[in-house]
């Protein structure tokens, strides 16, 4: 009878765990980054858990994993929290080969974390890459990303991807719903250019490139358009520069009168004219 509450209790645990993995917090699964390197990994998790502490684990398995840094904390990993974006980013520098392996993501709840595991290879010369993972383009314009893959990856499908709704783009162009386009492009020599349309400020947030299964992070940046900036006289400069002009005509006409101007006193003058005529 032990033996069977035993095994229930560890069936329960087990199913536990699946949910949480599947549904509470979402990262990337495969990555891969240059020896010497550093790595920025997006950690989404679910709203409810905007005020509960966070940490990064290294381990395959995620019970006995050992948590490398918590949130907030300072040194070679540091983990930073964004609860308006419901995510936390781990950062990672100087990598070395023996920083490859499995890690987690996780949500500290009380009872079995909240967690998901990606893996880390770290080499010298990595599957895939990109030239910077972090880009900035402005509203309204375009921003390109050049991603690296080695040559057995060239039959792999290509995809570029938001997290945000979890979206991808393969090779060619694709309109969005927000008015502006990507367009992956494959020179089938180990190279992938991303270039991005029509920024709008919804376009900001992480993405990933992938060839096959491996993945990069990136995270892009939209910066307001600036404005236009006119310049106009006011009122009182605008009535100023009319009375100078004036001034200007009237001694220009009282310079070159120098006959002496007379008017008929019997000729009545047209309505329309403005001065008397000069004798001679």
């Amino acid at each position: 009878m032990h033996f069977y509450s035993l095994l229930s209790s560890l069936i329960l645990f087990v199913l536990l765990l699946c949910i949480s993995d599947s549904e509470s917090m979402e990262t990337l699964n495969n990555l891969a980054v240059k020896r010497g390197g550093s790595l920025t990994i997006p950690c989404f998790y679910d709203e409810k858990y905007k005020s509960n502490r966070k940490y990064w684990c290294k381990g395959r398995d995620r019970i006995i994993c050992k948590i490398v840094a918590y949130t907030n904390t300072s040194g070679g990993t540091s983990v930073t929290d964004h609860p308006t974006q419901n995510m936390f980013t781990v950062e990672l520098k100087s990598l070395q080969d023996s920083d490859s392996g499995y890690y987690w993501c996780a949500v500290e709840i009380g009872g079995p974390d909240e967690m998901d595991y990606l893996h880390l290879t770290v080499s010298a010369d990595p599957a895939v890459s990109v030239i910077n993972s972090r880009v900035s383009g402005q509203e309204g314009g375009s921003v390109s990303v050049q991603c690296l893959y080695r040559a057995e990856y060239k039959s792999k499908q290509k995809t570029w991807c938001r997290f945000k709704d979890w979206s991808c783009f393969t090779v060619g162009r694709t309109d969005t719903s927000q008015n502006s386009a990507v367009l992956v492009s494959d020179d089938e020599k180990g190279s992938v250019s991303v270039e991005m349309r029509g920024l709008q400020k919804s376009d900001a947030g992480w993405y990933w490139f992938s060839a096959g299964d491996v993945e990069v992070p990136v995270h892009l940046t939209v910066t307001e358009r600036p404005s236009i900036v006119t310049t106009s006289l006011s009122s009182q400069e605008t009535q100023e520069s009319v009375n100078t002009t004036a001034s200007g005509r009237e001694k220009t006409i009282s310079d070159d009168a120098s006959e002496e101007i007379t008017c008929s006193a019997t000729e009545k003058p047209k309505e329309s004219q403005q001065f008397c005529l000069s004798h001679n």
